[in-house]
């Protein structure tokens, strides 16, 4: 099969060379792009003059055809044709005969990949913020029912203060919210159309670049030629953004796994999304979570891939940059699926109430809620309030029991030895209330705390900016 190349080559390549050199048998992906771009491309030869009327017709019913073939598996993407470009334009030459051979003038296979390969992270970009919003919309509405729900805050993997299980899955909703900013952004940066710039340096044809720009939804052409054929940044900003993703999914998964543990027990993973032991037939393993941690490293590993690739190229393209597009499609198709999974998997996970509860009764959480009243009711320095609660902890583990289920006589004797105030005994029966773990985390009411009204406030926040953030996202390219 000669190559649309082959002009000035006395031999046809080897074997080895198109199993070395083709990209078709991943680039295929982006067909749509490619028909699209192409179609585009035609209508602009016509306006400029380059193409008549008829011919343009030929190009587009014969592109359009081709599109129904690769849509129903009836089209067939030889190796020798090295991309689908060519597979492409070859494919409708063969159909349409002459007119087939002049969509390929004003412009290059460089821009037209840069164009395809540019329109595929801008849409993929879209679809996984869609999917982030939704993931979003399910946190949320878990949250809301959760506003009350104790469960121990950690530092350190170490029982902390306590806080609210609607609190703690807002925080993930705040992550999130980043990544859906971070692609927002990368769109918005990246929303310029490539196309007509040519090999590297532009076209003699008068390229109508600021109607193709239009005619795609994208907000203006690229500056300068040789830049548009050379960048990648695009690509970059994507598994970035993914990369970054991933780390936020990872760590809500490594919760996930704790929380579904024995020692934790705070859920339980619906059968659907849990997996058992070839041995031990007891087990049930929350082999999502798990992988969802594992596919990071997949994220991070695209990120540096393309990083590496990049880093020596000199302007403007060079082959090397065929290498950029497996790492994206890979990072791509691994998040929209992590992400529907994870939101599937937290749907149907069941909340145990009753442990996450038991739990913020070990470790005196409440604390620090002794500390806060020795200085604000008895006017002790805050060090000194800090020993003197190391003190009274001592005590109530003395008694085996937590800080704060002491009663109000058990307080006034642990705090009678260390501090000199005479209403103590009265004291002494507010300060058993405000230990109270339900006492303590509705105290913590400053904007952003874990308080109820807090965290309800906060959903109510997130809610509209998701509201807002689904109603504008942006157009899909291949619509």
């Amino acid at each position: 099969m000669a190559k649309l190349w082959a002009g000035r080559f006395g031999a046809d390549p080897s074997a080895l060379l198109d199993k070395f050199n083709a990209s078709i048998t991943f680039d295929k992906k982006l067909w749509r792009y490619d028909i699209l771009g192409s179609i585009t491309h035609a209508r602009m030869l016509e306006r400029i003059g380059v193409l008549d009327s008829n011919e343009l017709a030929l190009i587009e019913s014969g592109l359009q055809e081709i599109a129904r073939e690769i849509e129903h598996g009836e089209f067939s993407f030889p190796i020798e044709l090295e991309d689908i470009h060519m597979a492409i334009e070859s494919a409708l030459t063969s159909r349409i005969g002459e007119a087939g051979k002049k969509l390929h003038t004003a412009r290059s296979r460089n821009d037209q990949v840069a164009l395809d390969f540019r329109m595929y992270v801008l849409d993929s970009s879209v679809q996984i913020m869609s999917k982030i919003l939704a993931l979003i919309d399910t946190l949320l509405a878990i949250a809301s029912k959760h506003t009350t729900t104790l469960l121990p805050g950690m530092t350190h993997l170490q029982h902390a203060q306590p806080v609210n299980f609607g609190f703690h899955l807002v925080a993930w909703c705040a992550s999130l919210r980043r990544d859906v900013e971070r692609l927002e952004s990368l769109h918005t940066r990246n929303n310029l159309m490539p196309l007509g710039s040519g090999a590297l340096a532009g076209t003699p044809y008068g390229n109508d670049r600021e109607w193709i720009s239009e005619q795609l939804g994208f907000r203006a052409p690229t500056l300068n030629a040789m830049d548009s054929v050379s960048d990648r940044d695009f690509a970059l900003d994507l598994l970035y953004a993914l990369a970054m993703l991933g780390m936020h999914i990872s760590r809500m998964a490594e919760e996930l796994v704790l929380w579904s543990s024995s020692e934790f027990g705070f859920i339980r993973l619906s059968d659907e999304y849990a997996t058992g032991s070839s041995i031990m037939p007891q087990k049930k393993n929350p082999d999502v979570p798990e992988l969802l941690r594992g596919k990071s490293g997949r994220l991070y590993g695209n990120l540096t891939r393309l990083l590496v690739v990049m880093k020596s190229l000199p302007l403007a393209y060079n082959k090397d940059t065929q290498e950029d597009k497996e790492a994206v499609f890979d990072s791509v198709e691994t998040t929209l699926l992590s992400l529907e999974i994870l939101q599937a998997l937290c749907e149907s996970m069941s909340i145990e109430k009753s442990a996450m509860l038991k739990a913020t009764k070990m470790g005196h959480l409440s604390a620090t809620d002794l500390a806060d009243f020795l200085v604000q009711e008895c006017g002790v320095a805050f060090r000194e309030a800090h020993h003197i609660t190391g003190r009274v902890i001592a005590y109530a583990e003395s008694k085996s029991r937590d800080l704060s289920e002491l009663s109000p006589k058990e307080l006034e004797s642990a705090l009678r030895p260390l501090v000199q105030i005479q209403n103590l005994a009265t004291l002494t029966s507010s300060l058993a209330k405000k230990l109270s773990l339900e006492s303590s985390m509705q105290a913590r009411k400053s904007l952003g705390g874990t308080s109820t009204k807090q965290t309800k406030s906060q959903i109510a926040a997130l809610r509209s900016w998701a509201k807002k953030a689904h109603k504008h996202l942006p157009t899909l390219k291949a619509h």
